[in-house]
């Protein structure tokens, strides 16, 4: 493919050198077509290898590729570049040819490669430019397939239209969609789905074709009449198309576009707002909403119902919800910021044009993590968005909390990582700081926080998420647009030469000059060639003649560099090199001079600020706006009560403008205002306060009279009464203007001249059987208000019936959640006879029947109405009665919603500071020239004999001048001029009459309130303390102390102290005698206010004091030197060791302890010096321990000691206490068998036979010592002993242990294997014992050692038993002894004798007696030792 050639040749002669030229190239061209087409099926990229330079290789780029498509969509029907430089090449290349055959040597040498470069670059552009161009077209081809093969939601291409048809007519509603993959799509009439199946066949032809979807709807009807939406939905969305269809009827005008259903359908129904948006007061991260109620059903129109936050449109958000019910909008925010304040508007649509309703929405800073931290900043926004560079700016909070701020802390938050990092600190007298050292590409968000002395606030909201990247890139390139909405964008890139080193920067210069930083910014090269560049900035200070290198962090990609650590006071020169692959350009030309300026100031304050009236609890403000300020932001506002010195935010964003309205004030209080500019370098001084307002609603001209009545009526006049306005416009109404107009007339008259003060009007000149009516204005002072619309037409004829007139100025006061007071004025047409009486009814909302409020008519003009249903609206009405019957009812009154308001004010009863009774009523929301009317028993005013009335500000007072029983009944009070209902009332009661009086009686005639009467207490030293404690007294109180009928004063035994701020009077008697017996009465008084207090001291009373004191004297005189802290006392151990303990305190080295027992020196007791601690030990408790124990403890300063009685009731407490323990320490019952039987038992640590008392149980059977049974105790063990076991003996054995109170149970079961394995037990040991019984052994006789002399007879008895008799054998030296010559044996009865005649030495030896029967045997041994003659000592000593 080749780039077209210009038109403009066509026809022109053309050389035959030419055309052969071009033919060779066509030939070339068409060879390398074929390779270009394998190469880019084979891959994404081409490299031209023919014609190979000493130049780089190059490789071709989507914008080359790009530059190539839109060059051959762009031809023009001019010559194009290229096809001129054909002819050209073609003209030279005949030249050279021609010239070669003259040339020589060199020179043609020369011209052949001139020809073949020139030749290699002609190839190459044109092999380049077509190969663009293919590429181009392969990668718009496959763009588009990729968007018509990739999935996307649906949306409208067509979307429905609305149709008005006639009835019986057929309608198609049509509509274009395109999605990817196809939608489902689904048609809804009023919101509810259509299935074609429920309704007669052929209703409705539904249809789907590639997209074009259609609604039929044959032969419509009015319920055909509604609105029509069809909802299509895939897997990447949905959307949805409405529209209305009317149909109309051949009723003439109603049938058509200006019927109501048209405009219904087409515009909506007729909206109309039933509740008014309030400011709203929320706090920062918290949530807050608007709502607003309507008249009609609001889901129509929920497409069309728009939200404004300073008359932003405001969509659904995470944050931000929008909800519709039937009647009701509400906008919700589920997290507030500051950023949320401002004034949000809700506009609805109605056929008469939009309505609005609009709401101030303030959003208070949140609470501070630390005390004293200050607000939140605001509005952090990005700004020059660069490669890695950005500028951060935000507001200063309004509220610092009385702590300057020193600075901001900046935190960033990569992507949604939702991980906060400080980033930068920025000094506190600015705010707008550049952040450097970000990542290309990177998506960022940021936050600051506000640092004072205090600590930092919260943070701030996020600011929205950013992308670095070159803003610049955009202006590099060019869309140049062809076919149908297709475009091709170009880049300059695409046609810079191809450079190596870059050219130097140019223009550097400060775009930003502050007064913490510079931002220094430049141009980029030209040409800067297509590699990527950074940059590398040097700054030399003036007069140094040095260049210094500016270090970063990071590579400085941005055009921008902002300079953060610039010395104050010096100028610069800054200098900028590009850098790219290839290497450094040369530096450029340095910049201006540069130097930081001096911190920023903040803006002056706005003049000429001024205050007025708005509503009843808003004040609205005006100011001269700061001028010539670029940097303002606008401004926050600060108000505080008259009076106060501490002011009080009002706004957390600034305000644009100058006016604002300041909701949300107390009605009736005073208020100052200042006002402060807000700019990057903070928040500037305040301006003059203004001066104080009170809040009242502004003077503005009253609202139209309404509800028209006929009152009277004779042959030539009428008396017409009305209700007066609702709006009064803050102030008292001077009067009424009526027009009268004769329905046979086409103009208007006025009835009056001179405003009527009154709310009915005598119209007179009237003609009789003309038919009238009437319209009014009121008059105040601001002028004359609204007219009222016109009445109902009244007959002028004369009334003759017999029945009353209609009673008139029906009036609602003291509205309760239950009850309300109505009153009226009797008819001015009274008819046959006089009134006698009225009937009230009522109407509730929603009913059209009237109620009786009483059974019967009632005789006064006035009605209390109890026992109604709390959140009700009711209507009332009154009929006069006469003899005649009852007459026309009165003007119905407004709707009364029954509530109990939160601000309703009720009448304050009681006594003032001068003793006066009095009742009282504060309205704040009254107008100025509001009048406050009271009455009794509503009947008129109090008796001005009786009562005083004072007026103040707001407030009224009738104060009682001698309350009597005449005074008491209900009275009331009604504010006039009052927009809305201001009234009251009170019922004096006896028994409220009699309180009153009362405290009117103590106020007049005071006494001195008594907080504690006379208490008497016993100090450290023995002295006795009186004292009483009255209110607060002024230092005027006087004192008088009278004792025994004379009045005393302080002496040195006897002070006295009047403390008159504290209210009290204390006596202390330092050593308390029998002089000091007697009454004490203390006599105060301050100003009027008396009181007497007295208090006796006598008999048994005084004597119990004069002991306890002189008890504790000694005791104090006792403590002078060592003392015992804790006295001597006994205490058991768990191992039934008795202690005794005491402790000593203020001791010294010298202090001495003695223990004595029975007044003996006791040297087993302990006392350690370091604790003071003295310990006596018994390890067991018997008699020789019965006692008295003393110890002792003295030293120079004194001595003191401590005694324990151990004898009688303290030693039976011991011994008790003993048995407890040794009772709680038996061991569980266990079971032996024995040879005598089976024993029971259980070991404790201590038994006492006197202080512990033991019974045993068999099977809950006391058990006795008897024949088979004994029980006993030893020092350890509590046993039973069953003797001969038998089966009887099994069962449940119980022991019951009692030590004084304490008895404890111990139980064992001998039954089963117990009692066998016990059994078996007895029965081995008693085997055992009857072996022992019967076996040989010797039982004594025999000693160890036996010496004799020679010659002497030894003889040797000891006696033996057993059964059987034992055989008996002697042995010498474990050999058997035969008994001959000098050896004898005898045996007599148990005893066995051995005799040894003429003894020798050969006799000495071990001997034995062997005894032996059937059950055992046993021997007896004894060592005979013969000495001779002489050697006895010796023998002896050995």
């Amino acid at each position: 493919m080749t780039l077209p050639h210009s038109p403009g040749g066509v026809g022109e002669p053309r050389p035959p050198q030419t055309v052969q030229v071009h033919r060779l190239e066509h030939r070339q061209e068409e060879e390398q077509k074929e390779e270009r087409q394998h190469s880019l099926h084979m891959g994404s990229s081409t490299r031209r290898h023919t014609f190979r330079s000493s130049e780089e290789e190059y490789q071709f780029s989507a914008a080359d590729y790009a530059l190539a498509a839109a060059l051959a969509l762009t031809a023009s029907s001019e010559t194009s570049w290229e096809a001129q430089l054909r002819r050209q090449t073609s003209t030279v290349e005949l030249e050279e040819r021609g010239q070669k055959r003259v040339g020589f040597d060199n020179e043609w040498e020369r011209t052949e490669v001139a020809f073949l470069r020139t030749q290699w670059l002609l190839r190459q552009r044109r092999d380049r430019k077509a190969l663009r161009r293919r590429t181009e077209d392969k990668v718009q081809k496959a763009k588009e397939l990729r968007e018509l093969c990739s999935g996307r939601g649906p949306w409208f291409w067509i979307p429905l239209r609305s149709h008005a048809v006639w009835e019986h007519s057929t309608v198609l509603l049509t509509c274009t969609v395109q999605a990817s993959p196809p939608p489902q799509v689904t048609w809804y009439k009023n919101d509810i789905r259509i299935d074609p199946r429920l309704f007669p066949a052929g209703k409705y032809r539904i249809t789907n074709n590639y997209g074009l979807l259609t609604l039929g709807i044959r032969r419509c009807t009015i319920e055909d009449a509604a609105t029509y939406t069809v909802m299509v939905k895939n897997a990447y969305g949905q959307a949805s198309s409405f529209a209305k269809v009317l149909v109309r009827t051949y009723l003439g005008k109603d049938a058509g576009f200006d019927s109501e259903i048209f405009k219904r359908l087409m515009m909506g129904p007729s909206v109309e707002f039933t509740s008014v948006l309030k400011p709203v007061f929320a706090r920062e991260k918290e949530s807050f909403s608007l709502c607003c109620l309507f008249s009609e059903d609001v889901l129509d129109a929920e497409q069309n119902i728009q939200w404004f936050q300073d008359g932003r449109l405001l969509r659904s958000s995470g944050r931000r919800q929008t909800l519709y019910g039937d009647r009701q909008a509400t906008l919700k925010v589920s997290c507030a910021y500051k950023e949320d304040e401002g004034l949000y508007t809700i506009q609805v649509p109605s056929p008469f044009g939009p309505r609005e309703q609009s709401a101030y929405v303030f959003v208070r800073d949140a609470a501070a993590e630390k005390p004293g931290a200050p607000g939140s900043p605001l509005n952090v926004q990005c700004l020059n968005v660069n490669r890695d560079c950005l500028i951060l700016t935000w507001t200063p909070p309004s509220d610092t909390r009385g702590n300057p701020i020193t600075g901001y802390s900046i935190e960033l938050c990569q992507g949604e990582s939702e991980q906060w990092v400080p980033c930068h600190q920025a000094p506190g007298g600015t705010c707008r700081c550049p952040i450097q050292g970000l990542i290309e590409g990177q998506s960022y968000r940021f936050r600051v926080r506000a640092i004072s002395r205090a600590g930092s606030s919260v943070p701030s909201k996020a600011s929205e998420p950013v992308v670095m990247g070159d803003r610049e890139e955009a202006l590099r390139k060019t869309e140049i647009p062809f076919d149908l909405g297709k475009t091709i964008t170009v880049s300059t890139d695409d046609f810079e030469e191809a450079v190596t080193i870059p050219s130097p920067p140019t223009d550097v210069h400060a775009s930003e000059i502050r007064d913490a930083y510079v931002v220094l910014a430049w141009e980029e090269p030209k040409p800067r060639g297509r590699a990527p560049l950074t940059y590398f900035l040097e700054k030399s200070v003036i007069g140094s003649g040095t260049w210094e290198a500016i270090s970063s962090e990071t590579p400085v990609k941005s055009r921008r560099f902002a300079l953060l650590d610039l010395e104050k006071g010096k100028s610069y020169v800054f200098r900028v090199r590009a850098v790219n692959q290839y290497g450094m350009s040369d530096p450029s030309e340095p910049s201006e001079p540069i130097a930081l300026k001096g911190k920023p100031a903040t803006l002056p304050p706005p003049a000429q600020v001024q205050a007025f009236r708005d509503t009843q609890t808003s004040v609205s403000l005006t100011w001269e706006p700061v001028k010539d300020s670029a940097e303002l932001l606008g401004y926050y506002i600060y108000s505080r009560a008259a009076g106060s010195s501490e002011w009080q935010t009002v706004n957390n964003k600034p305000i644009q403008g100058n006016k604002f309205t300041v909701p949300g004030l107390r009605t009736g209080k005073e208020y100052e205002f200042c006002i402060r500019s807000v700019s990057e370098a903070g928040v500037g001084e305040s301006s003059a306060p203004t001066e104080p307002i009170r809040v009242k609603q502004a003077l503005a001209t009253p609202s139209a009279p309404y509800d028209f009545i006929l009152l009277n009526c004779g042959k030539n006049d009428m008396v017409i009464g009305w209700k007066p306005p609702k709006r009064r416009g803050g102030c008292k109404i001077l009067g009424y203007f009526l027009d009268q107009h004769d329905s046979e007339e086409l103009d208007w008259h006025a009835v009056n001249q001179q405003p009527v003060p009154t709310q009915f009007c005598k119209v007179s000149s009237l003609q009789e059987g003309h038919f009238y009516e009437f319209r009014a204005r009121a008059a105040n002072l601001a002028g004359v208000g609204e007219l009222s619309a016109p009445s109902s037409l009244f007959e002028c004829k004369e009334w003759t019936m017999p029945q009353p007139g209609p009673p008139y100025d029906v009036q609602v006061f003291e509205v309760r959640a239950t009850s309300l007071m109505l009153k009226w004025e009797a008819p001015l047409y009274k008819g046959a006879g006089p009134v006698t009486g009225y009937l009230v009814s009522f109407q509730e909302e929603g009913s059209e029947q009237w109620k009786p409020v009483t059974p019967h008519p009632i005789s006064g003009t006035h009605l209390r109405v109890s026992d109604l249903q709390p959140g009700k609206t009711y209507v009332f009405q009154v009929q006069a009665v006469n003899s005649a019957g009852p007459g026309q009812p009165s003007m119905p009154t407004d709707p009364v919603l029954l509530e109990d308001r939160p601000d309703a004010r009720e009448i304050e009863v009681g006594v003032d500071d001068e003793g006066f009774i009095y009742m009282a009523f504060e309205a704040p929301e009254a107008p100025d020239s509001a009048e406050f009317q009271w009455s009794k028993d509503y009947k008129g005013p109090p008796d001005p004999q009786r009562v005083k009335v004072e007026e103040e500000v707001n407030k009224s007072k009738i104060i009682l001048k001698d309350p009597g029983p005449e005074d008491l009944g209900t009275y009331s009070v009604v504010v006039t001029d009052a927009d809305e209902e201001i009234s009251a009332s009170h019922t004096l009661t006896q028994e409220e009459l009699d309180k009153l009086k009362k405290l009117s009686h103590e106020i007049r005639n005071p006494v001195i309130k008594l907080i504690s009467g006379w208490n008497v207490d016993i100090l450290e030293r023995g002295e006795v303390r009186l004292w009483l404690e009255v209110e607060k007294l002024s230092p005027a109180a006087e004192l008088h102390l009278i004792f025994n009928d004379k009045e005393i004063f302080s002496s040195p035994n006897r002070k006295i102290n009047f403390v008159r701020e504290k209210g009290l009077v204390e006596v202390i008697i330092q050593n308390l005698t029998e002089d000091d017996k007697g009454s004490y009465t203390a006599q105060l008084q301050d100003g009027k206010a008396k009181n007497q207090i007295t208090l006796a001291l006598v008999d048994d009373e005084f004597d119990k004091l004069l002991r306890k004191a002189d008890a504790k004297r000694r005791d104090w005189k006792r403590k002078q030197g060592p003392y015992f802290e804790e006295p001597l006392q006994w205490k058991v151990t768990e191992d039934c060791q008795v202690l005794l303990t005491c402790k000593v305190t203020n001791t010294k080295k010298e202090t001495r302890f003695q223990w004595f027992f029975q007044k003996r020196e006791f040297p087993a007791g302990q006392y350690d010096p370091q604790t003071g601690a003295g310990l006596v030990c018994i390890e067991e408790l018997s008699k020789e321990d019965k006692g008295v124990y003393r110890a002792e403890v003295s030293d120079d300063r004194g001595e003191d000691d401590t005694i324990l009685d151990l004898t009688g009731e303290a030693l039976d407490d011991i011994f008790t206490e003993l048995g407890r323990i040794g009772a709680l320490s038996a061991t569980p019952l266990k079971i032996q068998g024995t040879e005598e039987g089976i024993r029971i038992f259980s070991r404790v640590k201590y038994y006492n036979v006197k202080y512990m008392k033991t019974t045993w149980f068999h099977k809950e059977k006391r058990l006795e010592s008897g024949d088979r049974v004994r029980a006993g105790t030893t020092l350890d063990e509590i046993w039973l002993h069953i003797l001969d076991p038998k089966d009887s003996d099994k069962g449940k054995y119980t022991l019951e242990i009692a030590a004084g109170k304490e008895v404890r149970q111990l139980s064992t079961d001998l039954s089963g294997q117990a009692f066998e394995d016990a059994m078996a037990e007895h029965q081995r040991l008693k085997a055992l014992a009857i072996i022992e019984k019967n076996r040989a052994k010797v039982v004594r006789g025999l000693p160890d050692v036996a010496t004799i002399m020679e010659d002497k007879t030894l003889c040797l008895t000891c006696v033996v038993s057993g059964d059987p008799a034992p055989e008996i054998s002697w042995l010498k030296n474990d050999q058997p002894v035969t008994f001959l010559d000098r050896y004898h044996m005898e045996v007599r009865g148990s005893e066995v004798t051995i005799t040894i005649e003429r003894v020798n030495s050969e006799d000495s030896g071990r001997y034995g007696v062997f005894v032996k029967n059937k059950y055992g045997s046993e021997t007896g041994q004894v060592t005979i030792s013969v000495f001779k003659h002489g050697e006895e000592d010796k023998v002896l000593k050995m």
